[in-house]
């Protein structure tokens, strides 16, 4: 039986989960918009672990989001997720965070672009069909009136992520459906952490990097 620990700190939302057998059994989050990851993180994983029952040395693997996102949002949710890996000598798992955030869209047909908010207007997206088969790799791009032209054109298109306001704010094609106020969750890491445990699909603890895309910029 597995039990995966999951991480999500990607953007303001600081999200856990324990995933058993690739099934969600335990969920915890908070989305504070001042980036309290360094003080919830720790704590909510002492709590979900607690609330189940479970001790620490029964997790069979972490699992954390990889980004792209928020340079130190990632930067702290990979560094607890490798001290755990290592301290307990368990696999480290990474997911794509824009795959688990476009996971919430349920469709038959149609095309999925999760989007996380990168300043101003750009945006971290990525292009997905029903069976989140990506068409289009992960891309940082500056928003205009025609992005998404050759989708918008020949497919209805659900727009997912913190990114989605600046583009419904410029986009007006009748094929573009907006889900607003929606972030990554690590509800949706636990069946895609469970499929990379069985095929043994682990990431070098030591080495590790999450997938930043793009330099660190400070506010200053």
């Amino acid at each position: 039986m597995s039990l995966i620990l999951c991480i999500e700190t990607s953007t303001t939302n600081c999200s856990i989960s324990i995933g058993k057998e690739g099934h969600l059994l335990a969920l915890k989050e908070i989305d504070n918009k001042n980036f309290s990851h360094s003080e919830q993180l720790h704590t909510f994983i002492k709590e979900l672990l607690h609330s189940e029952n479970i001790s620490i040395k029964e997790l069979s693997a972490v699992s954390i989001s990889k980004g792209p996102g928020s340079y130190t949002g990632l930067r702290i949710g990979v560094s607890a997720a490798k001290g755990l890996a290592y301290a307990l000598d368990i696999p480290l798992i990474s997911v794509s965070t824009l795959l688990c955030l476009a996971k919430q869209i349920d469709v038959d047909k149609a095309v999925i672009i999760p989007m996380i908010d990168a300043r101003r207007m750009e945006v971290y997206s990525e292009i997905f069909n029903a069976s989140f088969e990506s068409k289009r790799g992960i891309k940082a791009e500056i928003l205009e009136e025609t992005s998404f032209h050759q989708e918008l054109d020949t497919n209805e298109v659900h727009f997912i992520g913190n990114g989605v306001e600046k583009f419904q704010a410029i986009c007006s094609h009748p094929n573009a459906i907006f889900h607003k106020e929606k972030l990554p969750s690590a509800k949706e890491q636990c069946p895609i952490a469970k499929r990379k445990f069985d095929n043994g699909d682990f990431e070098n603890v030591a080495y590790f990097e999450p997938y930043y895309l793009k330099d660190f910029v400070s506010n200053s």
